[in-house]
């Protein structure tokens, strides 16, 4: 079965299955369909389904011309039918593992979604999970979920975990120049993953077992919500200081060794950072390891909005102004700049606080020009423009999300009150850095 797998990967003969077309199932899909393979997307969404069968694009930074153009080569198809499961060589699943209300690992989609799978996989078949979580889900959940058709594991199938690295926004790194981690549940899994994703990205990582790519992607996300935090802590401290953290970064990043630079901001936000470092203190008690350091890391962050409106009331105390009734415009929804992904934005929290205070609220984002659905938050509100008559009407503005698209000269020139997040505005009278 191997040979036969590594054959259709080197001839592109290969069906590749990906199952979530979200933030990373569609660039891959368009990374696989580009280098030559016909790819099969499934997904249970229905309208984006429709919509890339059409041709169309739902997320901004894969315009509807590539999308069409891999559906009218013939090398790419989105379906809602998993009984279709069993046409790909490879099944890739990138479908989100969320926190539940507790903060504790959430593995209901991908466990559905290998329970929709399984029963329809065949012999020769490579399944990978992309998902980010704890080490041991490969060989917990989806190796035992597969043997149960009968199959062997390195013989029959071929079951590999490859942590997705996708970094919406990133104009320097995509798909295909971010070295892919690939770990298999034997070496035969690890060879025929090796192909696979060498087919279409440049550099391949392998490592000796799955639990180590599963820790390997926790690690990346960890580090940075654990220096974000530390920064976050250091920018309170400042504050208080009168300090400019953001002059003291710059200063400190001058040297050449032993210093990475990372900036504060307003708390964090998309699919990883917030959530990625809880999958492993969950997991992590089940060793007897409290992971203290990495806990209160993300509490600090964690805190980060209600500091944000602290800062704002403050402002507006001192001009006389309460939060109460204050009419407040907030400059960039989503959760990082010059893309649409409102996915655990800190955004959403602090319009969220500010209402329940009293506030009037309203936003302003190039790339949401429509307050998105929610499972936890409902604004019924449009992007607002950004006009000199639409800032001078409001109390303050906070800036969130520092999009390129922002004209900030206008901003600085019209607004009354600047509760700035990223460091845009050095310096003015109407201008506070939080």
């Amino acid at each position: 079965m191997l040979k036969r797998f590594l054959s259709v990967i080197e001839d592109r003969s290969a069906l590749v299955g990906v199952c979530g077309l979200g933030y990373v199932g569609l660039p891959l899909s368009l990374a696989f369909a580009e280098s030559g393979f016909k790819v099969l997307g499934f997904d249970i969404d229905e309208s984006k389904v429709t919509l890339l069968n059409s041709g169309g694009s739902y997320i901004q930074q894969y315009p509807a011309e590539r999308v069409g153009a891999a559906v009218r080569a013939g090398r790419l198809e989105a379906t809602s039918d998993f009984i279709r499961a069993g046409e790909p060589d490879a099944l890739i699943i990138c479908v989100p593992t969320p926190l539940n209300r507790h903060r504790e690992p959430d593995l209901s989609f991908v466990v559905d979604t290998v329970n929709k799978l399984v029963p329809h996989m065949r012999a020769g078949q490579l399944i990978s999970l992309e998902s980010t979580t704890y080490p041991g889900t490969t060989e917990e959940e989806i190796r035992p979920r597969v043997e149960s058709r009968g199959f062997e594991v390195g013989r029959d199938v071929f079951v590999v975990y490859s942590p997705e690295r996708e970094d919406p926004g990133n104009t320097r790194f995509g798909t295909r120049t971010i070295p892919k981690v690939v770990g298999g549940s034997t070496p035969a899994c690890l060879e025929a993953g090796r192909a696979l994703y060498q087919a279409v990205i440049q550099t391949v990582v392998p490592v000796s077992s799955t639990q180590v790519a599963e820790l390997t992607k926790l690690l990346e996300n960890i580090y940075r919500a654990v220096n974000i935090g530390l920064v976050n802590e250091l920018k309170i401290v400042a504050d208080r200081m009168g300090i400019d953290i953001r002059e003291v970064i710059d200063a400190a990043a001058t040297k050449p060794f032993g210093y990475t630079p990372f900036y504060p901001g307003p708390g964090l936000g998309g699919h990883c950072i917030p959530i990625d470092p809880f999958y492993l203190t969950w997991k992590a008690r089940e060793y007897g390891v409290h992971t203290r350091f990495i806990e209160l890391a993300g509490e600090i962050n964690h805190n980060m909005p209600e500091f944000v409106v602290r800062k704002t009331q403050d402002a507006l105390n001192e001009r006389g102004l309460t939060l109460n009734n204050a009419r407040i415009l907030i400059l960039g929804l989503a959760y990082k700049k010059n893309v649409g992904d409102t996915r655990e934005s800190p955004a959403v929290e602090i319009m969220e606080i500010l209402g329940a205070k009293g506030a009037q609220v309203d936003y302003s984002d190039p790339h949401v020009p429509t307050f998105p659905a929610m499972r936890r938050y409902s604004f019924e509100l449009d992007s607002v423009g950004l006009t000199a008559e639409s800032l001078s009407r409001t109390d303050c503005v906070i800036l969130l999300t520092d999009h390129d698209a922002f004209d900030y000269d206008l901003i600085g020139r019209h607004a009354r009150l600047i509760v700035d997040t990223r460091g845009v505005f050095r310096s003015g009278e109407n201008v506070v850095k939080a």
